[in-house]
This record gives structure tokens, C-alpha cells and sequence, in this order.
């Protein structure tokens, strides 16, 4: 059953965005710019997103001082090596660890971390149970991804699926600059 939550409350949600949907990132992201306007401080992990990557909202992110983490080598279907893929994936969940468990922030963001989990790559069960034992009870975690697993769901606090009516990369639109990256 959901805790109640009582004004003055500090406790940190746990929320997930998850589905087949476009929004699941941009959506955090927005809760990351709010945060950050409240003065929180904010963390970002991104887990697939190449290292290099000089996307419009790491540009962003960058001039405000947030802290941004790409550990990734690019998407997984385009990946040359897996074992590294899954290595760089690994790598980026010991460095998130680090920053959950450190009590430096009020928000972190763990951007398609989800597909760690509906992988294999992390055992979920795992993964829940560290996060129950080192999460600091105030500080809120946002996941994102496609195919979050029940147990991530059961976990969770607010739980919100995009659902896909229509995209126009399905049309052979390319993404957007500014609009999707």
C-alpha cells in the first residue's frame, strides 16, 4: 500500500518512465530543469547515449552546471561490440551507485537504465534491493526506458508507460535536431 505522504514530508520518490513511446527522456528532463530551478541539486547518468555525444539537452545541461554522466558507446543496435557495450552499460551502473549513494544530490536521473534490466545485463532483483538499502530516503530517482521490468514498477512511486500513436521516423522523417536530440 502507498505511503501517505503529510506536508513536510522529505521523503524521495522513486519514478519511472518507461514504454514504447516517444517522451520518456525529454519528460525527465524536464523534471531535471524544475529541480534544478528549485535549487536541487541534480545528476544525470546516461547509460546507452554515446560518451561523446554533444546532444542539444548535454549542451544545456553543461551551461547550468549540472552534472552529466554518458557512459555509454552509442544504441545497441548499431553496437560493433556487445561485450563492450554491455561493459561501458555495467560501468555506468557503478558510477550511478557512486552517486546515489554519495547524499551530494536531491535528484538523479538514471536515463535508459531500464534497459540494463530488460536485457539481463543487471539482475533486477539486485538492482531494486541496492537502490531499497543505499538510496538516501530524501533523495528522488527518476528512471527512464522501454520495458521496465515488474519488480522496477513495484518499486516505484509514479509509474508512467508513453504509449506510441504515431511517430515520423515511421515515416522516414529523420530525428530533428532540437526537437529530438
Amino acid at each position: 500500500m502507498a505511503q501517505k505522504r503529510r506536508s513536510g514530508d522529505k521523503r524521495g520518490l522513486v519514478l519511472v518512465n518507461t514504454g514504447d513511446g516517444k517522451g520518456k527522456t525529454t519528460a525527465a528532463l524536464g523534471v531535471v530543469l524544475r529541480a534544478w530551478g528549485r535549487g536541487m541539486r541534480v545528476c544525470v547518468v546516461q547509460f546507452l547515449k554515446h560518451e561523446t555525444g554533444r546532444w542539444g539537452e548535454v549542451q544545456a545541461a553543461q551551461k547550468l552546471g549540472i552534472d552529466w554522466v554518458k557512459t555509454g558507446d552509442g544504441f545497441t543496435w548499431t553496437s560493433k561490440d556487445m561485450d563492450e557495450t554491455i561493459a561501458k552499460a555495467l560501468h555506468g551502473w557503478s558510477i550511478a551507485q557512486q552517486k546515489i549513494a554519495s547524499g551530494a544530490y536531491d535528484l538523479v536521473l538514471l536515463d535508459e537504465f531500464t534497459y540494463l534490466l530488460d536485457y539481463g545485463w543487471l539482475d533486477t532483483a539486485t538492482a531494486v534491493d541496492w537502490l531499497r538499502a543505499n538510496k538516501p530516503p530524501s533523495l528522488h530517482l527518476l528512471i527512464t526506458g522501454r520495458g521496465a521490468p515488474p519488480e522496477l514498477v513495484a518499486y516505484a512511486d509514479t509509474v508512467t508507460e508513453m504509449t506510441k500513436i504515431k511517430h515520423a521516423y515511421d515515416s522516414g522523417i529523420q530525428a530533428v535536431a532540437g526537437i529530438e536530440f
